[in-house]
């Protein structure tokens, strides 16, 4: 259960709590001291102002996430693979980067970027629309570091089928509602994810705590 869901919960408690403690019993007097009731009342209903006040700011702050772009690699001839062309191998980037590349025609699977750090699991990556997104021989997507100031990262891409890409949108989901994100082992990886390319990246500043 998401932080969010929490504060919202306890508020309506408090509220019903506060309306039933004001409700007079048959001896005539209330279930709760009057100062008592409006303290849970006001309390239960600021708690609920503020869960979900701050999940529009979360999905406001989303929507205007800026994102950098690192170096790209030039490409020449005809596009014959998935391949990435922001960042490079080696590069050092910062904490929120668009990750870019360019398919062949008639490509029809789901592209997508997982990192590992160096605790050895999986983050798939993903903006609003989760996979990433292709267009015109091009794709990218919204990637997102949380580690310490020159951790070593693989940015992996992956060729997914229909199967392997809703495990991925349902493991996002399941991570963001709980408001915790563990990722995945390698064994977790479905079957139907294909790496087709893994570069090294590095962050060029502390990203703990930015997400």
């Amino acid at each position: 259960m998401s932080t969010k869901i929490i504060i919202i919960s306890i508020g309506v408690l408090l509220a019903l709590v506060a309306i039933l403690g004001s409700i007079k019993g048959n001896s005539g007097k209330r279930l709760l001291n009057t100062k008592l009731a409006v303290l849970f009342g006001i309390t239960g209903i600021l708690l609920m102002i503020y869960g979900s006040y701050s999940s529009d700011l979360v999905n406001y702050n989303t929507q205007m996430e800026q994102v950098s772009i690192g170096n790209k690699l030039k490409i020449s001839g005809p596009v014959n693979a998935v391949k990435v062309v922001s960042p490079i191998d080696k590069d050092s980037v910062d904490c929120r980067i668009l990750t870019m590349g360019v398919y062949p025609e008639r490509h029809e699977k789901d592209i997508w970027v997982i990192i590992r750090p160096t605790d050895d699991r999986y983050y798939p990556q993903s903006d609003h629309t989760n996979t990433s997104y292709k267009r015109d021989g091009e794709w990218q997507v919204v990637t997102r570091f949380g580690g310490d100031k020159g951790e070593a990262y693989d940015l992996i891409v992956y060729e997914a089928d229909s199967a392997a890409s809703s495990f991925f949108s349902a493991t996002i989901a399941k991570w963001k509602e709980a408001d915790d994100y563990p990722g995945l082992q390698l064994e977790e990886m479905p079957a139907g994810a294909k790496e087709v390319e893994r570069i090294v990246i590095y962050t060029r500043k502390n990203c703990r705590g930015v997400f």
